[in-house]
């Protein structure tokens, strides 16, 4: 659920360092095949997003439902989730192993991220034809849905599911269609959810600074760095050694070796990130505070649940969207931004902006086998 540096600027000073330190390495031999055949980045890419495979035995049906349940947004690309399957029936588990203590010290965004598999598990089950029984983590530290055969009911939200992506690039600043907009106003929420959409420049000016004081407290805090590199691949074998984490082109920034990554990373300073996301979110043409009534697990979730449906609503309208979450990961900005949005009682969860722009590379996922009990 969080963003990415994007744009990471050095000194001539600094510059000159790292040129000698790169002149050392590539002495030692380091060299980085960008489109390396044998890597296969988009290969695998589209593998794990490849259309639903409709299969005739319940048992092959329900790993089809984890797989397209896993192509759901979370943070950092951890996919932080374990999958049972029971007797008609999918569990979704929290994977702590994958948890984020310095950005997400309360699980609050892992919990949305299950939320986010868990709407994406729900839509694709309507299309393959089951109605569904949830339960939500009230009692037990799992959600559980029952699924009961039924006529199949495809939609625009079900083929949206293998083409959403988190797109962190910059956009081209045009206003989204007005009835576009009616139909995000309009979208289903789950019980105690709520939106704000900001889409004229003054609310976004107003957003924007609880997103740079975010960002200036973020980047100051090295434990929030060195979480966020340990996240990052910096190059395509990182990434489909892995299968998770956040690789560097999805955001737009170029490949190379960690070491070097991780020198660029450490360096950003606070204000640097600041005007790079200042000017992502200038780029929108609009951003949403999804907000919940209430702070714990099932609230979290449904939180997800709405996020993940505008998601596939926005991509079945050629919309993209992406995290700006700061402002929610910092506790006393949070509330300031609580405020100047007019949520009353309601707790921001997750900011988003939107608008339009081109589809960058798709991030990468682990395959059902990974994600099994």
């Amino acid at each position: 659920m969080n963003k990415t540096p994007s744009h990471l600027i050095l000194s001539r000073r600094d510059l000159l360092k790292l040129l000698a330190v790169v002149g050392v390495t590539a002495t030692g031999g380091y060299v980085l095949y960008e489109d390396a055949p044998w890597l296969g980045y988009d290969q695998q890419a589209n593998y794990n997003h490849r259309p639903f495979e409709k299969d005739s035995t319940l048992s092959a049906q329900m790993r089809e439902l984890i797989r397209f349940a896993a192509l759901a947004a979370n943070a950092h690309n951890t996919q932080p989730w374990k999958f049972a399957i029971q007797e008609n029936a999918i569990e979704i588990h929290p994977d702590y192993a994958r948890r984020l203590p310095s950005v997400d010290p309360n699980d609050r965004e892992l919990w949305i991220s299950l939320g986010c598999a868990l709407e994406n598990l729900l839509t694709a089950a309507r299309a393959a034809g089951y109605t569904t029984e949830v339960t939500y983590p009230d009692a037990a530290d799992f959600i559980r849905v029952h699924l009961i055969a039924d006529t199949a009911q495809p939609s625009p939200l079900f083929d949206a599911i293998p083409l959403r992506q988190n797109t962190r690039s910059e956009y081209n600043r045009q206003p989204v269609k007005s009835n576009n907009l009616d139909q995000l106003q309009t979208l289903p929420l789950e019980p105690n959810a709520v939106l704000r959409l900001a889409t004229n420049r003054d609310d976004l000016e107003t957003v924007l600074e609880y997103v740079n004081q975010g960002n200036l407290s973020q980047y100051a805090d090295k434990a929030f760095l060195d979480e966020l590199i340990y996240w990052l691949r910096f190059n395509k074998k990182e990434a489909l050694a892995s299968l998770d984490g956040l690789y560097t082109r999805c955001s737009g920034n170029p490949e190379g070796p960690r070491w070097l990554g991780q020198i660029l990373v450490a360096s950003t300073k606070p204000q640097q990130q600041a005007d790079v996301d200042a000017k992502k979110l200038r780029s929108s043409s609009g951003a949403i505070v999804i907000a919940a009534e209430s702070d714990n697990k099932t609230a979290w979730v449904r939180t997800g649940q709405v996020y993940e449906r505008m998601a596939l609503t926005m991509t079945s309208l050629d919309i993209k969207l992406a995290f700006l979450n700061q402002p929610i990961e910092v506790a006393g900005v949070r509330e300031q931004l609580q405020s100047a949005v007019g949520l009353g009682n309601a707790l921001p969860q997750l900011l988003v902006r939107f608008g339009y722009a081109d589809a960058m590379p798709r991030s990468l996922r682990r395959p059902v086998e990974q994600v099994l009990f």
